[in-house]
């Protein structure tokens, strides 16, 4: 049975470290749903947060790669119950004088922000869970979405206790 898992990944913050780790996943016919990277409190460390998808056997040997890698320096599998994740979407709707409000009442109800007014358009930026990003999506599907960009998953695990200081 297919499964998603969420890694959260501290890394070297050197050039070609994405590539080898794409790479990887390339190689071994692994599939990313998501990938995020950003560089820690410490500017020689990145955290990578990949997405991805299998059995419990692909999943396994996903970890067990990536362990193996030297750019890597701590993995932790981010769980619902012990971690916080969230992704960023930016939504433009096309808008005019007579359905803007209706849009904005829409971003209201997720406490979205409006981020940009145009004569024609309104970019909607919402952070969340992706089931209350994909039901934002639907209930302005009413309208004419002309764009849509997702930042993909990032998280954290709660509390200190398996905090890395590298």
């Amino acid at each position: 049975m297919e499964e998603k898992i969420i890694l959260s990944l501290l890394v070297d913050n050197t050039s070609g470290v994405l590539s080898r780790i794409a790479g990887l996943f390339s190689r071994r016919a692994y599939n990313i749903d998501s990938l995020t990277v950003g560089v820690t409190a410490n500017p020689k460390i990145s955290r990578m947060t990949i997405v991805s998808r299998g059995d419990n056997q692909i999943l396994g040997q996903i970890e067990a790669q990536l362990q193996k890698q030297e750019d890597v320096r701590d993995i932790k599998v981010l769980t619902p119950d012990s971690s916080v994740s969230r992704e960023l979407i930016l939504v433009k709707v096309m808008a005019d004088v007579t359905n803007r409000r209706d849009i904005i009442a829409i971003a209201s109800i997720f406490r979205a922000n409006i981020i940009d007014v145009q004569k024609d358009s309104l970019i909607v930026e919402l952070t969340g869970s992706k089931p209350k990003l994909e039901a934002m999506i639907d209930m302005l599907s009413d309208f004419q979405i002309a764009e849509i960009a997702r930042t993909g998953i990032t998280g954290l695990s709660r509390g200190s206790q398996d905090v890395k200081y590298l």
